[in-house]
């Protein structure tokens, strides 16, 4: 009987050994940190219950052991390189497998699949929308929600897959029939060695296509351009620019096709700021490969609303417009949804990744002020040390959105765009936005009375 190690009892995990003990494998399943809490226990039993072995709090020795025991490894994401288990199994040459991976193999129809820094999960559902619009089955799987292994036995005509950086660190074997690698700019240097290293990560969504196969990039976007350059597969660029060549565009308010063609106009987008353009751009040129037709493209642009925590409008009051971007987690993603505004103040800070937020001062111009917040709320204020952008410290996001109120005029946009990961006081982004949201409801309310 073939024998697989898994790595984490989280979601990918036990969807892994779900399907690998239907196929009759051996599982056992090492969770370094088990949680005292109903989720962790229901996934623990669950496992157990379909016959896999569950092996709690190992020490270094022992992961090592089950793993060189091991006809294969799968660690979950985040699981990193140095884990022993993973270490073991690559100097005893067993074979280390991403999840993804075992469910491209496993899949039945076309996968999309699609990575980038930022707007992963908007092009993601686009992409899924505009095909269900068109009349093709489609779902989405992967870093959206439920893992690809899950989705592959589904009855359906086209999967489409966020894949994140983590996933693809193990990835040896994925090929999407459509690749989409947008903007890869600097993020989770705490977790990949280096900005190259974390780039790197991001090419193997595409390493093993071929000539048959499509990658769609971000082409004003030079990381992008650069990786997908050695793709095997053919290319297609989208671009913001009316004279990018060989890209889906803009050109005259109006989103194109490579060969000018007009396939919507950005008035009938229920949303169109910068990075929606990308967006749109990117989900549509996926989405025609597979099936979509431009009825159906342009029936999703008209239709698709804003994720939650996504630029999200979420209230309004004496002439000030108020955006959760709380899943902006880097500052990549802060600079897109600053652009997009004539006038903003700006709510940063939280729990840094390792990346270089003095890059934020880039958005200077289109700042009336900036709330900084969190572990790095110093490092938001340096970021602007030289600047004319006056810069307020607060303790949390009750004072945040105070401290934005006394700032902001008529005609501004408050923007919660932390450039960071939300853990120093949240358990994830949602929870960061949806706090945020509280407050401006509490401010525009007391504002009505």
């Amino acid at each position: 009987m073939a024998r697989a190690l898994v790595i984490g009892l989280a979601e990918t995990g036990i969807a892994v050994t779900r399907v690998l003990r239907a196929e009759g494998w051996s599982v056992v399943v090492v969770e370094d940190a088990p949680a005292a809490s109903p989720v962790y226990a229901a996934r623990a039993e669950a496992a157990r219950a379909v016959g896999a072995d569950v092996v709690e709090s190992p020490d270094a020795s022992r992961s090592a052991e089950l793993a060189a025991g091991a006809d294969v490894v799968v660690p979950s994401p985040l699981v990193r390189a140095t884990h022993p288990a993973v270490a073991a199994a690559r100097a005893e040459r067993v074979p280390v497998r991403s999840e993804i991976d075992l469910a491209a193999e496993r899949a039945r129809v076309p996968i999309v699949g699609v990575t980038g820094t930022n707007g992963k999960t908007t092009v993601t559902s686009l992409t899924a929308a505009m095909l269900i619009a068109s009349g093709v089955r489609a779902e989405t799987a992967g870093n959206i929600g439920r893992p690809l292994i899950d989705a592959v036995a589904d009855a359906t005509d086209v999967l489409v897959a966020e894949v994140s950086s983590f996933q693809l660190a193990f990835s040896t074997t994925l090929r999407p029939q459509v690749a989409v690698v947008l903007a890869i700019t600097p993020d989770h240097l705490d977790w990949h060695d280096s900005f190259e290293q974390y780039a790197a990560a991001k090419a193997r969504i595409f390493a093993q296509q071929s000539g048959e196969d499509l990658v769609v990039f971000d082409a004003d976007d030079p990381t992008a351009r650069r990786v997908c350059a050695a793709a095997p597969a053919r290319r297609i660029g989208v671009s913001l620019r009316a004279d990018a060549r060989d890209c889906y565009r803009v050109v005259d308010d109006a989103l194109v096709y490579p060969d000018g063609r007009v396939l919507a106009p950005l008035s009938s987008m229920r949303r169109s700021l910068l990075h929606d353009r990308t967006n749109a751009l990117a989900a549509a040129a996926a989405a025609f490969e597979v099936g979509a037709t431009s009825e159906g493209a342009r029936a999703a642009l008209a239709t698709y609303a804003t994720m939650p925590h996504r630029v999200a409008l979420v209230g309004e009051a004496s002439g000030v417009r108020w955006y959760d971007d709380s899943k902006a987690t880097n500052p990549d993603a802060t600079l897109r949804a600053a652009m997009s505004f004539d006038s903003v103040v700006l709510l940063a800070g939280g729990r840094n990744k390792g990346l270089d937020l003095a890059v934020l001062r880039t958005a200077a111009p289109r700042l009336r002020g900036v709330v900084a917040f969190g572990e790095s709320q110093r490092e938001v204020v340096a970021a602007f040390d030289g600047t004319s952008i006056p810069v307020v410290e607060v303790e949390d996001m009750h004072g945040a959105v105070r401290a934005a109120d006394t700032i902001a005029r008529a005609g501004d946009v408050v923007l919660l765009s932390p450039a960071c990961a939300s853990f120093d006081a949240y358990p994830g982004y949602g929870a960061r936005g949806d706090d945020f949201a509280a407050e401006v409801r509490t401010l525009t309310e007391e504002r009505r009375r």
